[in-house]
């Protein structure tokens, strides 16, 4: 039994001391990896860190290159600069005095266009004036003589009238003298038969009064037509007057609005001109 218990403890203590020595080679392992890790990340630091002040060297110098090149291009482009600007101030100058001539050009061209145009319309205007004159003079004879002869012709047939009243009225009047006379002479029995036709004939003279009547009033009626149709005439003459005038004045009136729609349009031209010249120049600038 203690022999037993030797080697149990023995066995025991083997595998205690198998044991421990695996986990103390476990710990080293562990502490060998630990120190590498270290070791590793002590260099990867260092490396880093090298490689930090260096870019940082680097930069640094290339800041200053930088700053230096930008120092020397915009030394170059300050000269440039002037030497554009004094070139710009030239052709500037010379532009202005070539804007100048040719506005003056311009100018003088367009008024010169614009005075012969205007002359062209005022004798176009007068001519049109004239015309119109002469044709409303010409329609008012016209009318003038239309309407002489009509009333000519209406107191001609008046006159007719009167003549062949008065001539039956007279024959009438003889008549009557002479069937008076004979009724004087007639016996008294024939009384009745005169007074019948006594007022037969009354009766005829009342109609052949109101036909005369009615004949007078119908050349009146037509006379009053006429007059009206004259006036109608001249009403339309005057509102043909009245429209060719407006006529006129509209033809002005659009000659007026075009020639200030070209003075706009030269006017917006010219602004467009020199804001491209000021884009230009402050492009430049």
């Amino acid at each position: 039994r203690c022999f037993y218990d030797q080697k149990i403890l023995q066995k025991t203590f083997g595998e205690w001391k198998e044991w421990w020595t695996v986990c103390r080679e476990r710990k080293l392992s562990l502490r060998a990896d630990g120190h590498y890790r270290y070791l590793l990340h002590n260099l990867i630091f260092k490396a880093w860190r090298a490689y930090v002040c260096q870019q940082q060297g680097k930069r640094n110098k290339y800041f200053v290159a930088e700053s230096h090149a930008k120092k020397q291009k915009l030394l170059r482009t300050w000269q440039c600069w002037l030497v554009y600007v004094d070139v710009q101030r030239t052709k500037h100058a010379m532009q202005s005095v070539a804007l100048a001539f040719r506005e003056r050009s311009c100018l003088r061209i367009s008024w010169a266009v614009w005075r012969r145009r205007h002359y062209q319309n005022c004798s176009g205007h007068k001519m049109n004036i004239l015309a119109l004159q002469h044709w409303a003079q010409s329609l008012q004879f016209r009318a003038w003589l239309q309407w002489r002869e009509l009333y000519l012709y209406s107191q001609n047939d008046k006159q007719k009238e009167t003549r062949a009243v008065t001539h039956h009225r007279h024959w009438e009047l003889k008549r009557c003298m002479e069937a008076w006379l004979g009724y004087l002479n007639l016996h008294r029995a024939k009384k009745l038969q005169n007074e019948l036709a006594q007022e037969h004939h009354r009766s005829r003279i009342v109609r052949q009064c109101f036909s005369d009547w009615r004949l007078s009033w119908e050349c009146r009626r037509r006379m009053h037509a006429h007059r009206k149709d004259i006036e109608k005439l001249a009403a339309r003459i005057a509102l043909w007057r009245i429209f060719a005038h407006w006529k006129h004045y509209v033809v002005l009136c659009v000659e007026e609005t075009r020639q200030c729609e070209l003075a706009e349009k030269h006017y917006k031209h010219h602004l467009l001109v020199l804001q491209k010249f000021w884009n230009r120049w402050k492009s430049c600038l």
